[in-house]
């Protein structure tokens, strides 16, 4: 998707009517990473309406989601593949406006992709049931920039994220995001393993019979 669509997909997200609470497109994009490393497949009937409002309540008959449905479809498509492939993708993270010459730090602008995925994974926790050792610190990638209190009975992941270096700046946190991704689809969605070889040794000659 180009940035045109991009900026498309975003106002019409902000036409969805009240009291529904729609994701923005940096908290859809985590969103749907924590859909497509799950061991399962999601199904579209589960993860789509939760694009329009958190909790997944339905759209007034009224809205016509068609041209918002097609371009969240289109982006989960872009990140499937990628994901699938262990391709890097640039999630959508976007510097914040200031008005000072104070920058704010990484954590803001990476924190709506990671509150995005973090809704995902409390949806669909198929993935967070696996092995902890293999999530652990992918997982510290991503919930460092949470609230440490929002990080209830998980003490080696805290343990984890008190053990990393702050990311140096905006670039090398959102480079954390891709990579994190695709480690804990190494976890959910493991490649499958490369044929075996096969052998190209020639059989062992038979032995002559015996002279009579």
């Amino acid at each position: 998707m180009d940035e045109q669509e991009l900026d498309e997909l975003q106002a019409l997200l902000d036409t969805v009517p009240a009291p529904l609470e729609p994701l923005d497109v940096g908290m859809l994009d985590g969103f749907l990473c924590g859909v497509l490393v799950q061991p399962q497949r999601v199904p579209e009937s589960r993860w789509l309406p939760h694009i329009t409002d958190a909790d997944g309540r339905a759209l007034p008959s009224r809205f016509d989601a068609t041209r918002l449905h097609a371009l969240a479809r289109r982006r989960h498509a872009e990140l499937d593949q990628a994901i699938g492939r262990r391709q890097w993708f640039d999630p959508w993270v976007f510097e914040l406006d200031v008005d000072d010459a104070q920058a704010p730090p990484a954590a803001d602008a990476v924190y709506p992709w990671v509150a995005g995925f973090a809704t995902a994974m409390e949806l669909f926790p198929a993935l967070m049931q696996l092995d902890a050792a293999a999530l652990t610190e992918p997982l510290a990638l991503l919930y460092r920039h949470l609230d440490p209190s929002d990080l209830e009975d998980a003490d080696d992941l805290l343990e984890e994220i008190e053990s990393l270096e702050p990311p140096a700046d905006l670039a090398e946190a959102v480079e954390e995001l891709g990579r994190a991704t695709l480690l804990l689809a190494d976890a959910g969605r493991p490649l499958p393993k490369p044929p075996a070889p096969r052998s190209h040794r020639r059989p062992p000659p038979r032995p002559r019979a015996p002279r009579r």
